[in-house]
C-alpha cells in the first residue's frame, strides 16, 4: 500500500509533459556526417529536442539523395516508425517522400528547402494530410545581403568603371540555391557596375569551388568580388586565390553563408569581408513547431502552415565570436520550452530568431 501511494505521490509530482509519451522523431539529414553545416544543425536540433523532451534521431544522407530515400522508406514503413519525419527538399526529392508517407501514420515536416511552385501545383495536398508544414529561411535576402555588403565595403567605383564578380551557387536542383541566386540577381540590378563574369554550380563543396576558381581567376583576372553561396565554397575559393599569389580581403572580396569556425575565423582576420548566417538554428525552431504539435498545437494556428522566417542577418566582429563560443562548447543557453505557443492567445508568433543566441 505504501509503494503504491509513493509512486502515485511521484507521478502527481511529475510535470505532465514528463508523465506523457516522448514523441520520436527521424531527422534525414541531407549533409556528410563531417560537413559543419549540418553537424552544428543537428547539434542545435538535438539541444531543442532534449529541452522540449523529444526522442529525436538524426540520419546522415552523405550528400546522396538515393540514401535520403532509403532512409525515408525505413522510416516509413519499417517496424519502428516515427510520430515525426523531418526532411529537407534536397534535389527535389520531398514529393517521392510525401508519396512514400501514404498511410504510414508518421507526420511530416520539411524544413530548409520548401516543395517549389511546380512541385507544390503537381502534388494533390489533400493526399497528405499528415504533411504538417514547412519551415525556411529568408535565402532570397541572404543572397541580396551578401552582395550589398560587398559593395559597401568596396565603396563607391569610379564612372564608367565596372567591377568583375565572380559567383558560387550551390546544388542546381535545390531551391535553396536557387533563392540566393535570386537574392543576387536583386542586388545585380541595384549595382550596374558590377558584372558577373560567371556563375557555377560548387555543389556547396570546398574541393569542388577551389577546382573551379583556380580556372575562373586565370580566365577573369580583374576579378574584384566572390560571392559565394556557402562556407566550403567560399573556403576553397579563397585558397585558389591565394595559389595564384593574391589575397582574400585585399585583392579580391569574398562572401560567404553560414558559420563554421573556418569561416567565423576568416571573417575575423579579414580575408572574408561579408558574412550571413542564421539558418542553421532551423532544425532547432522545427522541434518547437513538431512539440505544439504534439500537445495538439497546430503550426497554422499561430501563422501560416508554409512558415518562412527571417534568419539570415550579416555576422559583424562580435557575433562572430558569439557563435564562435556556440561552436565551441554547444551552450545555446535558449529556454526552447518559452518559445511553445501552447496556452498563447491565437495573435501569437513565434519568435523565431539568431538574436535569441546572442546574449
Amino acid at each position: 500500500m505504501l509503494k503504491v501511494l509513493c509512486k502515485c505521490l511521484l507521478v502527481a509530482s511529475m510535470p505532465f509533459w514528463a508523465m506523457a509519451h516522448a514523441a520520436s522523431v527521424v531527422f534525414l539529414n541531407p549533409g556528410t556526417s563531417t560537413e559543419a553545416f549540418w553537424v552544428n544543425y543537428a547539434q542545435f536540433m538535438q539541444a531543442a529536442a532534449r529541452d522540449l523532451g523529444l526522442d529525436l534521431r538524426v540520419r546522415y544522407s552523405e550528400r546522396d539523395p538515393q540514401n535520403t530515400l532509403q532512409q525515408a522508406r525505413e522510416a516509413l514503413q519499417g517496424p519502428q516508425r516515427p510520430d515525426y519525419l523531418v526532411l529537407v527538399n534536397e534535389q527535389y526529392i520531398a514529393p517521392q517522400i510525401l508519396r512514400l508517407s501514404q498511410g504510414s501514420g508518421v507526420k511530416l515536416l520539411i524544413v530548409n528547402n520548401a516543395l517549389t511552385p511546380d512541385q507544390v501545383q503537381l502534388l494533390d495536398a489533400r493526399k497528405y494530410p499528415n504533411w504538417i508544414g514547412s519551415l525556411v529561411a529568408n535565402d532570397e535576402e541572404g543572397g541580396y545581403l551578401m552582395l550589398k555588403e560587398l559593395m559597401r565595403i568596396h565603396g563607391p567605383v569610379a564612372a564608367g568603371q565596372t567591377l568583375d564578380l565572380l559567383a558560387f551557387s550551390g546544388a542546381k536542383n535545390t531551391p535553396t540555391a536557387q533563392l540566393r541566386e535570386q537574392g543576387l540577381q536583386r542586388a545585380l540590378g541595384e549595382h550596374p557596375e558590377v558584372r558577373l563574369r560567371q556563375l557555377v554550380y560548387g555543389e556547396w563543396n570546398r574541393l569542388r569551388a577551389f577546382e573551379q576558381a583556380t580556372l575562373l581567376f586565370k580566365r577573369y583576372p580583374q576579378t574584384a568580388l566572390v560571392w559565394s553561396a556557402n562556407d566550403e565554397m567560399a573556403l576553397g575559393a579563397m585558397t585558389a586565390l591565394q595559389n595564384s599569389g593574391r589575397r582574400p580581403g585585399k585583392d579580391v572580396l569574398f562572401s560567404a553563408v553560414n558559420s563554421s569556425p573556418q569561416v567565423l575565423a576568416a571573417l575575423l582576420d579579414g580575408r572574408l569581408s561579408a558574412l550571413v548566417a542564421g539558418h542553421f538554428t532551423l532544425g532547432g525552431w522545427a522541434m518547437v513547431l513538431v512539440h505544439d504539435d504534439a500537445r495538439g498545437v497546430g503550426i497554422g494556428l499561430h501563422g501560416e502552415r508554409e512558415r518562412q522566417e527571417a534568419l539570415f542577418q550579416l555576422i559583424d566582429p562580435a557575433q562572430a565570436r558569439r557563435l564562435q563560443e556556440i561552436n565551441a562548447h554547444q551552450d545555446y543557453d535558449v529556454d526552447f520550452r518559452a518559445l511553445s505557443a501552447e496556452g498563447r492567445p491565437a495573435t501569437y508568433r513565434y519568435p523565431f530568431s539568431l538574436q535569441l543566441l546572442m546574449h
